[in-house]
């Protein structure tokens, strides 16, 4: 990488963190592991040691983005990174219009929602279908991708916590709470990421703020009653709040959320007031969708290791149960 395309890197962010939104560094443009991940000293849940700045919990990229100036200065002085902008934390919601990839088979509901090729067909599709104005929605900061997508920035709405959601067969996505995004002058394989709409991010749209809100789940409120288990009822509150968390945990999160929720039900399982196989069960099947998810590379494999670690470092610190007499 030439000095040239470390500065420009480094001015953009600096840029970003100007308007307040926190950056970090991701990987070189030329990596060959990729340009849009996190930088490699950034690590997983995990695979945390609990050591260094992770001393009192995990810190990942999203905990470690930065707005301050000297040290961005110095981060993309020392080496060559492209640019991650923290949404949440920036009060970001970003959509995301994809174009199709080579060779990809049109959506499955494109033709009964108008035969929408891209992104922006499915998006304006759904101001139709909700009365949304799409003209409006495109008065608002606009980044281009190099692959010909769309990057749409947005207000995060007051009162509501907007993670990510996917959509591949609308080539829709959205990026907040536990996401990012690539900052304009990034470049990767296929281009440079560019600004063509240097606009104040808008508030986003009442009608799509709710469309997007989050609902309770009902999988892990329906969790069965084992004949066997004979739980108090604060533990059972403790293990269905704790599946609660990784069952709706954003994309970007999943294995942060997955071991925090495994430490905390193994403190239980120290103080012999959980079984382990019942929390090893339970947090499997409320992680279930980060496997099923087509966008995460989560695998059974980690899952299964990020619980057993979790369970195991919660245990050596076991949870003080109070003493409940009987009524």
């Amino acid at each position: 990488m030439t000095r040239d395309i470390r500065s420009a890197l480094r001015s953009a962010a600096l840029d970003a963190a100007g308007r307040g939104w926190p950056v970090f560094p991701l990987r070189a443009p030329n990596d060959p592991i990729g340009a849009k991940k996190p930088a490699s000293f950034f690590h997983g849940g995990a695979r945390c040691t609990r050591q260094g700045y992770c001393r009192d919990g995990h810190q990942g990229w999203e905990e470690l983005a930065i707005t301050d100036p000297d040290r961005i200065g110095r981060a993309w002085s020392r080496a060559t990174h492209n640019i991650g902008i923290a949404c949440g934390r920036a009060g970001l919601l970003v959509i995301d219009l994809d174009q199709p990839k080579p060779g990809a088979l049109p959506p499955k509901n494109a033709e009964a929602e108008g035969g929408f090729a891209w992104g922006a067909d499915a998006l304006a599709a759904l101001c139709e279908r909700e009365g949304g104005d799409f003209t409006a929605m495109w008065e608002t900061r606009t980044v281009t991708t190099p692959r010909g997508g769309i990057h749409l920035y947005y207000q995060q709405p007051p009162g509501v916590r907007l993670g990510n959601t996917q959509d591949p067969e609308r080539l829709i996505d959205t990026r907040g709470h536990g996401g990012y995004v690539l900052a304009p002058g990034s470049i990767t394989p296929d281009g440079v990421y560019r600004l063509v709409e240097d606009l104040p991010p808008a508030p986003l749209p009442g009608w799509l703020a709710r469309l997007l809100a989050p609902r309770p789940s009902t999988a892990v409120s329906r969790r069965p009653v084992r004949a066997a288990e004979r739980l108090p009822a604060y533990v059972d509150a403790a293990v269905q709040g704790e599946c609660e968390r990784v069952a709706t945990a954003a994309l970007g999160a999943h294995s942060r959320v997955l071991l925090a929720s495994s430490i905390a039900l193994g403190q239980l399982c120290g103080a012999g007031a959980l079984p382990p196989a019942t929390a090893a069960s339970d947090l499997a099947d409320a992680a279930r969708h980060m496997i099923t998810n087509p966008k995460c590379d989560c695998t059974d494999r980690e899952i299964t290791r990020t619980i057993t670690n979790g369970l195991r470092l919660g245990s050596t610190r076991p949870r003080r149960i109070p003493n409940r007499k009987a009524a």
